[in-house]
C-alpha cells in the first residue's frame, strides 16, 4: 500500500512590526533631533523608556517638546538617512506570497513612516503625528498616543479586518512598549530586543529579519 505524506499546511499570517529598531536600524525621534541639536538628550530618554523605565506617553511627550521651532523640512532629511533592517523586504515578501498581511505600528511618527510603508508596500500602518504650525514643530503631537495598549489594539483591528485568526499573528519588536502586542499575537518575537523583551518574548533572534521566516512555520 503506497503511503501518503502530507504537507504541511501554510497559513496566511499577519505579521505587525515596531518601526524604530525593528523594521529600520534607526529611531527616527533621534534623526529628527539631529537636526534640532537635541539628539544627546533624546537618545538618553529613548533608552530609558524602551528599558521600561519610563511611561511611554510621558517619554513621547518629553522627547518631542526638544524639536519645537524645527523646520518641517526634517521630514524629508531624517526620511533620507533611514537605513531599512537586514531581512525585512524577504520578511515582507515571505508573508505575501502565503498570502498574509504586513504591518508597522510605531510610537514614532507618520510624516516619516507613510515614505517608508510606500516603499516597502506595507499593508497596514499606524504612528504619531507631530503638530506644525506655520512650517516649523511646535514641540507637540496631534491625535492619540501611539503607546503599548495602541499598538496590540493595532494588531487585534488589522487581524480583524484581513479575516486573520489572532493564531496566526505574529508581533515582532525590541522595546517595552511592544510587549502588549507580542501578548495578544500567536508568536512573539523579540529582534536585537531589550532585556525586558527578550525575557517575555516567545522566541528572539538578532541582527536579521529573514530568520523570524522559518518561524512562521509554527503559526497553527
Amino acid at each position: 500500500m503506497a503511503r501518503h505524506t502530507l504537507e504541511p499546511m501554510t497559513v496566511s499570517p499577519l505579521i505587525v512590526l515596531d518601526c524604530d529598531s525593528t523594521t529600520i536600524r534607526d529611531e527616527v525621534i533621534e534623526l529628527l533631533a539631529d537636526a534640532a541639536g537635541t539628539r544627546a538628550e533624546v537618545a538618553a530618554v529613548t533608552e530609558r523608556a524602551m528599558r521600561g523605565e519610563l511611561d511611554f506617553a510621558e517619554s513621547l511627550r518629553e522627547r518631542v517638546a526638544t524639536l519645537a521651532g524645527t523646520p518641517d523640512t526634517v521630514f524629508a532629511e531624517a526620511y533620507g538617512k533611514v537605513r531599512l533592517s537586514p531581512g525585512i523586504r524577504e520578511l515582507i515578501a515571505e508573508a505575501h506570497a502565503r498570502g498574509g498581511k504586513v504591518g508597522v505600528v510605531s510610537g514614532g511618527f507618520h510624516e516619516v513612516l507613510d515614505r517608508i510603508a510606500d516603499d516597502l508596500g506595507l499593508d497596514f500602518w499606524r504612528a504619531n503625528r507631530l503638530e506644525v504650525m506655520n512650517g516649523a514643530l511646535t514641540g507637540r503631537t496631534v491625535g492619540p498616543i501611539i503607546d503599548g495598549e495602541a499598538k496590540a489594539a493595532a494588531l487585534r483591528e488589522w487581524a480583524d479586518a484581513s479575516g486573520i485568526p489572532l493564531s496566526a499573528t505574529v508581533a515582532i519588536g525590541d522595546g517595552a512598549n511592544d510587549l502588549g502586542m507580542m501578548a495578544v499575537a500567536g508568536l512573539g518575537i523579540g529582534y536585537n530586543a531589550k532585556p525586558i523583551v527578550r525575557e517575555r518574548a516567545d522566541v528572539s533572534i538578532e541582527d536579521d529579519l529573514a530568520r523570524a521566516i522559518p518561524l512562521l512555520d509554527r503559526l497553527g
